[in-house]
């Protein structure tokens, strides 16, 4: 009896092993699910991984990047959807000269990545014709696309373009190119998201095989050879692998043929605009009904129409703001301490006291008619000040249409920042995090400008030292109020147009998001590059690394974290906004392709002629044109110089005089803007298709292209 027993339990177990034989090998491949095979978990290290880096990517650490293996709980509780970016000790990049890695705990009050980030990942050598590119962004949803980008959860497909990185530094560094999937429309908040590539050759036409982790996970293989990480790495990832494949299968995606696949989530809406909307309803309060007081720095007076024709007076101002930084400091040089959001030990803001932040404003001539005039807010350019404008365009618009302009620094992003932007690049990596925190002052400072010019001074006007009035507040009609900026002023406009419970009404001149696609793409960017370049070691892939962790703070108040905001989808206690995006094609510094990211964000349309007799000049991807005239709608309105088109690649366009500045002196773009602001109705200003036709001019360009070409050009 007992003997039968124990023949029983032998031929059990014989027939088990047998059952599983059959499950794993029915396909020739061994089944990970009935393998007993396991490797001893690694004490250090991410716990998917076992280590800090990934070895799906053996060559660079960090990639592929973003990825949820980096996704975590969070300890604190203080993250909105309860999760927390963990990256390990030596997983981000180590600057040069230093003895340790960016920290990751700059990273952990993240509860996703940036919706606007490229997905970075590196395929030694890849050539990839057939994927596609920023004008042939159709291609990436066909179904033999050799890259794909879908939500996890509803299967759909994500429009993209591929930028394979050409910013290395000499021909022998192409195996340091990385292979970039950029998402051509911005990606919802707390969303699961899957990337996966299949079918990219090499320059001979080679097949890149996969990686001996992502060929065992994809192969149903246990990987019994390599070192302990990549064991575990393989073992420890089957239940999400297989989550993985199965989404990609039924989006039909097969797993056979794929090279590497992996996912990531965004981070919740709360986590990317809480703060900025939070500092704002606060310093608002505080600030009063009437805004923050003020006291005259200076005022200039322009007797001589001749000298000066447009602006009768100059007033400097020195305005009051709550503060919500730990300090305030204008200028931070190297080694200084540095200002970040003021948070008590439960992680909320609180204020800490205040700054003073000074407004320039022109009163223009025409003040003399005895007309009412409105209130125009300008925003300067990159690291710029508050004066741009103030002897130009700024002053015309003042003069010849009326109104009162004012203009103050966007804190954390002007000249007495230029330093500050510099020591990160050269590898200080907790700028990571002071840089965009301080813009968040910045930009309520801006909101506070207008809030203080609209009630404040529309109320009390305002006198000098000798109680001269300087400023009647019989001048101002408080009803007709807008936004206007250009470059970097019109990039941030679009947060200060989202996050606005005064202005509706903005004109946002080369405009564009997010960041991490504009600035490489960028003229300007060679300069900063030497930087970054100098602070990392002329690494092209931590240079990459770096802008997609910049992005992620920078998400909280660049556009790409508000211009979805702007018309749809409201923020908190703020009304509907409408916008013009004035856009100048071939431009060097403001690629368009961000412009176009920025219309498809809001939901603009572009803008045709009043007549449809002249078409637009190209046509975008997710931008629907509309005739006007229109209301109660954000349009974009292209402006031709008769440039080459933008590249595929990701480099600045280069050809020809740069039309950056020139969109802003042209007559229609004044006069466009003008019955916006006014009516908020947007019509047709051009005499046809907007354009300066500069090498043989006719009477259809617009008024002021010879002089633009002047004043930029020569």
């Amino acid at each position: 009896m007992g003997s039968n027993v124990w023949v029983m339990r032998g031929l059990g177990q014989l027939l088990f092993l047998l059952a599983l034989a059959l499950i794993g090998c029915g396909d020739g491949e061994t089944d990970v699910a009935g393998d007993t095979w396991m490797p001893p978990k690694p004490e250090d290290g991410v716990p998917l991984l076992g280590a800090d880096c990934d070895p799906m990517v053996p060559t660079f650490c960090g990639l592929p990047f973003p990825s949820n293996v980096y996704l975590d709980d969070d300890p604190t509780g203080q993250n909105p959807s309860g999760k927390s970016v963990r990256f390990g000790k030596t997983t981000l990049p180590k600057p040069v000269g230093s003895d340790t890695h960016c920290a990751p705990e700059l990273l952990y009050d993240h509860d996703g990545f940036s919706p606007s980030q490229a997905a970075l990942t590196h395929l030694p050598g890849a050539k990839c014709d057939d994927c596609a590119t920023p004008h042939t962004i159709e291609r990436s949803l066909a179904d033999d696309s050799p890259t794909v980008m879908i939500d996890a959860d509803t299967g759909q497909r994500v429009a993209h373009w591929v930028d394979i990185d050409v910013n290395v530094q000499s021909n022998d560094e192409t195996d340091r190119r990385l292979f970039m999937l950029r998402p051509a429309v911005r990606l919802d908040y707390g969303a699961r998201y899957i990337v996966a590539i299949r079918n990219v050759s090499d320059a001979d036409g080679v097949p890149i095989p996969p990686s001996a982790v992502f060929q065992a996970l994809r192969d149903k293989q246990a990987l019994k050879s390599g070192t302990p990480s990549e064991q575990w790495s393989a073992y420890a990832r089957r239940e999400l692998y297989a989550d993985i494949f199965g989404k990609l299968e039924a989006a039909g995606v097969e797993r056979g043929d794929l090279q590497i696949a992996w996912d990531y989530t965004t981070a919740s809406r709360e986590n990317i605009t809480g703060a900025a909307v939070e500092m704002r309803d606060r310093a608002l309060a505080a600030a009063g009904d009437d805004g923050p007081t003020f006291v005259v720095k200076e005022v200039t007076e322009f007797p001589d129409p001749t000298a000066s024709p447009n602006i009768l007076r100059k007033i400097e101002v020195v305005m009051t703001v709550p503060l919500f930084l730990t300090a305030a400091t204008k200028s931070i040089k190297k080694g200084e301490p540095l200002d970040n959001l003021n948070l008590n030990a439960q992680g909320e803001l609180v204020q800490n006291g205040s700054m003073e932040q000074e407004v320039l404003i022109l009163v223009p001539r025409s003040v003399e008619g005895g007309k009412k005039h409105g209130l125009l807010q300008n925003g300067h350019g990159l690291f710029g000040n508050r004066v741009e404008g103030a002897n130009g365009f700024l002053a015309r618009t003042a003069n010849e249409y009326q109104y009162i302009t004012f203009s103050t620094n966007y804190f954390g992003f002007d000249g007495d920042s230029v330093a500050l932007a510099a020591e990160g690049f050269l590898g200080r990596c907790e700028v990571l995090k002071s840089f965009p925190e301080r813009q968040v002052q910045g930009m309520v400072n801006q909101l506070l400008a207008m809030r203080m010019m609209l009630r404040r001074v529309a109320k009390q006007g305002i006198k000098d030292a000798s109680g001269k009035v300087v400023l009647d507040p019989a001048w101002i009609d408080p009803n007709v109020r807008a936004y206007r900026g250009d470059s970097q002023g019109g990039i941030m406009g679009a947060t200060y147009m989202a996050l606005s419970t005064d202005v509706t009404r903005g004109l946002l001149g080369e405009p564009g998001m997010p960041y991490n696609l504009m600035l490489v793409r960028s003229v300007d960017f060679l300069k900063y590059a030497l930087f970054l370049n100098t602070g990392f070691g002329f690494n092209p892939v931590a240079n990459q690394l770096v802008l997609g962790l910049v992005q992620m703070s920078w998400d909280r108040i660049e556009p790409a974290g508000f211009a979805q905001h702007i018309e749809r989808d409201l923020l908190s206690g703020t009304p509907a906004h409408h916008v013009i995006l004035h856009v100048a094609r071939g431009d060097h510094q403001v690629t368009n392709y961000g412009a176009h990211m920025m219309a498809r964000a809001i939901g603009a349309a572009q803008l045709k002629s009043d007549d449809s007799k002249m078409p637009v000049w190209d046509s975008y991807y997710g931008i629907d044109e509309i005739d006007g005239p229109v209301e109660n709608r954000s349009v974009m309105v292209d402006y031709e110089f008769g440039l080459a088109p933008n590249p595929d690649v990701n480099q600045p366009n280069t050809d020809g005089c740069d039309p950056h500045d020139r969109v802003r002196l042209l007559t229609p773009s004044f006069t466009q803007q003008d019955e916006f602001f006014r009516t908020g109705r947007i019509s047709w200003h051009c005499k046809g298709a907007c354009n300066c036709s500069d090498d043989s001019p006719d009477d259809k360009q617009e008024d002021g292209c010879e002089h633009s070409y002047q004043d930029q050009c020569k």
